[in-house]
């Protein structure tokens, strides 16, 4: 899909998000996991049985689902919700899943009281790995659908046409403004961070599109301090892996790294003209994830550019 076809169904799965709560929710994610997995089993409710504590199972990676998509959140019917569910999972499904999820609608992140009853589970039974899914990583799949199968998940028409979009992930809008308000005019003889200079060869990144990463490395730092704190180590990650799938994506569509580049800045920023402050405020941003090795490819070990590339 292009980047406008894309934004429109990040515009529609936001909307959705909004307001499916319940059963409507759990149809949603069957629809979006059957899609994307051919062996996700959408599991259904069979009289006195129920559901017998999984909403969804992965044969292949052996990871159970577990959906709470309540109207109203509330700390006491999350512990509540997430224990009987894991409870039960344990107790019926003991051989059928190595990874719990816990699939949720907050499209505001990760509740605390979910952070804390993945760390306590993760302690109390070390043999389980455990997992939550939210709106992120909801998106993550979407992305990763043709336009056939994101229409038929999304039950919408996604048009081809142009549209313009001022802001591309809204996730990030916080961040940006932010790194606008601190953000300081770079100093040339500041010392760069210790990214090798190598991955800008060998990505092919020359000219202004390899400068504007060079700038925006001089402060990368303050996306680090942004997301530094233990609640905020999971969006970090979860905004990585946005950006790890976004990144795969353009690299198959586009062939010239500045392109590559371009998309990932509207991915950043949306395709209307930004704002100078704005647009450098996307350079930093971009030479975060950059550095992280989240965009663009690191060399293999012991690759060393061709005569004629500049480090």
């Amino acid at each position: 899909m292009r980047y406008e076809q894309r934004a429109y169904a990040r515009v529609k799965f936001l909307e959705l998000m909004a307001e499916l709560y319940e059963n409507e929710f759990e149809d949603f994610f069957h629809r979006l996991m059957c899609s994307r997995y051919p062996d996700f089993l959408d599991v259904r409710t069979a009289g006195s049985l129920g559901d017998m504590s999984a909403d969804g199972l992965t044969l292949h990676s052996r990871r159970l689902y577990a959906c709470y998509a309540p109207q109203t959140v509330k700390t006491a019917k999350i512990r509540e919700k997430f224990e009987g569910d894991l409870a039960g999972a344990v107790t019926k499904r003991k051989d059928q899943f190595d990874t719990f999820v816990f699939v949720h609608n907050d499209r505001r992140g990760v509740h605390p009281e979910v952070a804390s009853l993945l760390s306590q589970a993760a302690n109390a039974r070390p043999g389980l790995r455990f997992e939550q899914m939210g709106s992120r990583h909801l998106w993550q799949e979407c992305m990763r659908l043709d336009q056939m199968a994101a229409e038929d998940v999304l039950r919408c028409e996604i048009p081809i046409k142009e549209m313009t979009f001022g802001i591309g992930m809204d996730d990030l809008e916080p961040l940006l403004k932010q790194l606008q308000d601190l953000r300081t005019a770079s100093d040339p003889l500041m010392v760069l961070p210790d990214v090798p200079v190598e991955k800008l060869d060998f990505n092919r990144l020359e000219g202004e599109a390899r400068e504007d990463l060079l700038r925006g490395m001089r402060q990368s730092h303050l996306v680090d301090a942004f997301y530094a704190g233990a609640m905020r180590e999971l969006e970090h990650d979860e905004v990585a892996q946005g950006f790890r799938v976004y990144y795969e994506q353009v690299r198959e569509e586009w062939d010239d790294p500045e392109d590559v580049l371009w998309q990932l800045q509207m991915y950043v920023l949306g395709n209307a003209q930004p704002r100078p402050k704005v647009l450098r405020a996307a350079h930093v941003v971009l030479a975060h994830f950059f550095e992280r090795c989240d965009i663009f490819e690191a060399p293999p070990a012991g690759w060393q550019p061709a005569l004629g590339i500049s480090a």
